[in-house]
């Protein structure tokens, strides 16, 4: 899931980060000024820092989009080579550009590695091809489960390199249809590292080749991450590793110590144990899993760490991680995570490092524009445009995804992407962040969307309103039952005196599929009062949500915009 999938520990700041944001931005009724776009009812609330657009910047916005669409993509509309450029082709650039090219914007796109970024070619795609794996061994495995279904299973087990070759061969798949796709809606691929060298020019090449130039009326930075790895790690590639490295599945070690215990951490932790491994979690803050609502955290933790071998050190840093070699095994050195006294030493066979990740900003050329990153992650409003060093927007430039920090997140790069030509074709666009789902793909899987429980509780006390939480069960679920899989929750936060849903968190069967009712809800300002009124098939694991929906209640008074039924 991660997009970059941001690791959970290391994005405890930005957990709080939205709360505070959206306590800042968000009033208790948001009427939209004529001619905006918002893809949801609140302004944007995460990131790095959140700069508004003044009525002006706006209005010039405007005028220099309708010089975009007037050319409507013909070559060198305007004295420009492109319309369009975009530095990076992940997902977030790739969106994007089929956007782009869908508004007749004339569209190039630069790709020093391979195109796919990170989710396709290191992190989503082959991470869920090895779950995929993980899930079907552990069915296999629970003999009581099978059982209780009529089913004998004489025994289970694997073939290595067959399941890395799966994970290899989905990654490749996908990136093929990336390209194959561009290349058909006449979006040209540039190969080499992009560099901006002035205003509206990005100079490319590759290493031993002659550099080009070109011009674009619009720029988007789309760079997107890498694994971040602390100071005293040693990374060898075998025995200590990120997840770039443990996607190939070179080996199934014995005992794996993962440092963090984050989105990435936790969908490791289950293919591991799945395929045979003791894991041992490894967590800087005091709680496992601390970027989850709490509530759901202490319940993933009984179903997917208890009863598995697992255990965990939290409050600790790895101050020092040495890998094997000359027959000795890897060593992990931890510290209290307060008084950075030593505590214990850790002899494991493997260690993977999932402290979340870091910008891929490094070389850009932002200096020749006054763009100075912000702890490596360029500073942008709103809108995605990207912020100099005086706090002023540079015209016809943009960065999106994992590059900004706002939320890394695979599909809110491609979400940024897509906000951004709808801006510069003339059409001003605001991505509501909140109403973005994230999921961690583990056995049962977890999703959510929003704030959770304490962050609505704090935007709740600043802003001086009620907040509401209904939960249901799995258990409860007729086709939960069915397949005997009752463990797991549905949880929503939400304010009684409006009926506006704050945050949607489940924990269960298919709840990566599950979430994205509540998150269209959030995006387009649907109430509960309205929502439950929503017909759901029977039997069908959406009436976990069906029923959270229901179990709602808004104060008496409160508008809803159901209309009366129609006689048949």
């Amino acid at each position: 899931m991660y997009s970059t999938a941001m690791s959970l520990s290391a994005a405890s700041a930005s957990a709080a980060a939205v709360a505070s944001g959206a306590a800042a931005s968000r009033p208790n009724a948001i009427r939209p000024s004529a001619g905006i776009r918002f893809c949801g009812l609140r302004r944007e609330a995460l990131g790095l820092r959140t700069v508004r657009s003044s009525p002006q910047v706006v209005a010039a916005r405007r005028s220099v989009a309708a010089a975009a669409t007037a050319g409507n993509g013909a070559a060198g509309s305007g004295g420009f080579d492109y319309d369009l450029v975009i530095i990076g082709a992940g997902v977030g650039g790739h969106g994007a550009a089929l956007h782009a090219v869908e508004k007749g914007l004339k569209t190039a796109i630069i790709e020093g590695d391979v195109v796919g970024g990170t989710c396709v070619n290191r992190g989503c795609v082959p991470s869920k091809a090895l779950l995929a794996v993980s899930g079907r061994m552990r069915e296999l495995q629970d003999e009581h489960h099978m059982k209780s279904l009529g089913l004998q299973v004489s025994s289970s087990g694997y073939d290595r390199q067959a399941v890395a070759d799966h994970a290899n061969n989905l990654a490749s798949k996908i990136r093929s249809n990336l390209t194959n796709s561009m290349k058909t809606l006449g979006v040209d691929i540039l190969t080499g590292i992009g560099t901006i060298v002035g205003k509206q020019k990005v100079r490319y090449g590759k290493a031993g080749f002659p550099d080009n130039e070109i011009t674009a009326r619009n720029i988007i930075i789309a760079t997107g991450s890498v694994p971040f790895v602390p100071k005293g790690i040693e990374i060898d590639g075998k025995t200590v590793f990120t997840s770039d490295h443990a996607l190939k599945l070179e080996s199934v070690p014995d005992w794996i110590a993962i440092v963090g215990s984050g989105y990435i951490g936790l969908e490791f932790s289950d293919v591991y144990t799945a395929l045979g491994s003791e894991v041992t979690f490894v967590e800087a803050l005091d709680q496992l899993m601390p970027g989850f609502d709490p509530e759901i955290g202490k319940l993933a933790q009984r179903i997917l760490i208890n009863p598995r071998k697992i255990d965990y050190h939290t409050g600790v840093f790895a101050s020092k991680i040495t890998p094997a070699k000359d027959g000795k095994p890897v060593l992990i050195e931890l510290i209290d995570a307060k008084t950075k006294e030593h505590k214990e030493t850790l002899e494991v066979d493997a260690a993977l490092i999932a402290t979340g990740r870091a910008p891929f900003t490094k070389g850009l050329g932002l200096e020749n524009i006054n763009v100075v990153t912000q702890r490596g992650f360029v500073p942008v409003d709103e809108r995605m445009q990207v912020m100099d060093a005086d706090g002023n927007a540079v015209p016809n430039l943009y960065c999106i995804g994992d590059a900004n920090g706002k939320l890394m997140l695979a599909h809110a790069a491609s979400a940024q992407g897509i906000s951004v030509v709808e801006q510069i074709s003339g059409r001003d666009n605001i991505l509501n962040h909140l109403s973005i789902p994230a999921a961690c793909f583990t056995h049962p899987e977890i999703s959510m969307v929003g704030l959770t429980e304490p962050q609505a509780r704090e935007q709740a006390d600043k802003e001086g309103f009620e907040i509401s939480v209904v939960k249901t069960s799995f258990k409860a679920n007729t086709k939960a039952l069915a397949e005997n899989e009752g463990d797991g929750l549905a949880k929503m936060i939400y304010r009684p005196d409006t009926g506006e849903i704050l945050g949607v968190h489940i924990l269960g069967l298919h709840a990566a599929d599950l979430i994205h009712e509540a998150s269209n809800a959030i995006a387009l300002g649907t109430r509960v009062q309205d929502i439950k009124f929503a017909v759901h098939a029977h039997p069908t694991l959406s009436e976990v949500l069906d029923e959270l929906f229901k179990a709602a209640k808004v104060n008496d008074g409160v508008s809803h915009s159901v209309n009366e039924p129609v006689a048949a």
